[in-house]
């Protein structure tokens, strides 16, 4: 163990920061911003194995899987904290994309360390949630070697799950075990072997890219417009409204309108607006074009010519 540790990249030491506890407070945050300016283009290059991550992911939800995230530590935190954000964003089920963090719900504000080494957690973690064959698992480690992300990425293989590893160093367990590796290279750490920082950023930026691509490619955005959120809240209904109105090029008050009469249901309404049509007359446009409101609008405007 000793040894593999010391061959990964994100446990080396950070020749531009081996003197940081003897400089001034700015040139500190200096040296960390000038390391994270590295983290965008780490990612980029990374990006052909983004796509094939997110082309894997749609294709499977598309046949009724889900999607899981599984890590421990930080990136269980950030695997459960992207999980979280779909429903009020992009109006999916709770249960469609999933985090689960080594040590559950404590470990999110606590941290529990010694639990990334328990390999039959993992897939007891995996088992509590259902997961099955037609699911995906996206297993999260910096290292690439975390013992309980590993298992369960193991156990997804077996049962024939797709799996995908996201990772800062090359050549590792996960990248054996994974249908599709994303290898964000990012380097040492400023403070060696503090995986919160660069590799923590890259991974919260593949999360980002990933969940953000694959509801693009699922219909859940409208243009740039987030057409299928749930206004659940004050914010969120006049968010709502809004989009209407971008949308649209309609006034507030005929945003306002157009919602009311759609129930609460933004692609509804945008799509009565456009179309002209009522409001079971955009349900059932919306369902003949599996949600997707681009080509609903334009089926409906072709009757029309």
């Amino acid at each position: 163990m000793k040894k593999s540790m010391e061959n990964l990249v994100t446990e080396q030491r950070n020749p531009a920061s081996t003197d940081i506890d003897r400089k001034p407070t700015e040139e500190i945050l200096k040296i960390i911003n000038a390391e994270d300016k590295k983290v965008a283009y780490a990612v980029e290059k990374e990006i052909p194995k983004i796509a094939e991550a997110v082309d894997l992911i749609v294709d499977s939800i598309k046949k009724g899987g889900r999607l899981f995230f599984i890590g421990a530590g930080t990136s269980g935190r950030l695997g459960v904290m992207e999980a979280a954000e779909m429903p009020p964003t992009f109006g999916v089920n709770p249960e469609l994309v999933q985090g689960i963090i080594a040590g559950g719900i404590e470990a999110l504000y606590r941290s529990l360390e010694g639990v990334e080494d328990d390999r039959n957690a993992g897939v007891k973690d995996l088992l509590s949630r259902g997961f099955a064959s037609k699911d995906v698992l996206v297993g999260i480690s910096a290292s690439g070697k975390t013992p309980y992300t590993v298992a369960a990425l193991e156990f997804a293989k077996k049962m024939g799950a797709k799996t995908i590893g996201i990772t800062c160093n090359l050549n590792s367990e996960i990248a054996k075990i994974a249908d599709v590796t994303i290898e964000v290279i990012v380097g040492p750490e400023v403070i060696t072997g503090s995986t919160r920082m660069k590799a923590g950023t890259a991974q919260k930026m593949v999360l980002n890219m990933l969940t953000t691509a694959i509801m693009v490619k699922l219909g859940k955005v409208y243009e740039n417009l987030m057409v299928d959120l749930k206004a659940a809240n004050e914010k969120l209904r006049e968010r709502a409204k809004r989009i209407i109105m971008s949308a649209t090029n309609v006034s507030y008050d005929e945003a306002e309108k157009a919602i009311n009469a759609a129930q609460g249901n933004v692609k509804a309404a945008i799509l009565m607006i456009k179309t002209k049509v009522s409001y079971e007359e955009a349900l059932r446009l919306l369902e003949k074009s599996g949600g997707i409101l681009r080509k609903a609008i334009e089926e409906q405007e072709a009757k029309t010519l």
